[in-house]
């Protein structure tokens, strides 16, 4: 269940940044996007490491 919540809020954050980049007027879309996604990766492995101990 985990799992699929921080895929979907990757998948969630990688569209956010995609559509900053695509509309030139949304560039902090993309850094704020960028910045969730990369937060959320991390914790996602955090957590899996964490588990495996």
């Amino acid at each position: 269940m985990l799992w699929k919540v921080i895929g979907g809020l990757l998948l969630l954050w990688l569209v956010i940044s995609v559509a900053g980049v695509l509309f030139k007027g949304l560039f902090w879309l993309a850094v704020i996007g960028g910045a969730l996604f990369v937060a959320t990766a991390a914790l996602g492995w955090a957590r899996d490491r964490k588990q495996l101990k």
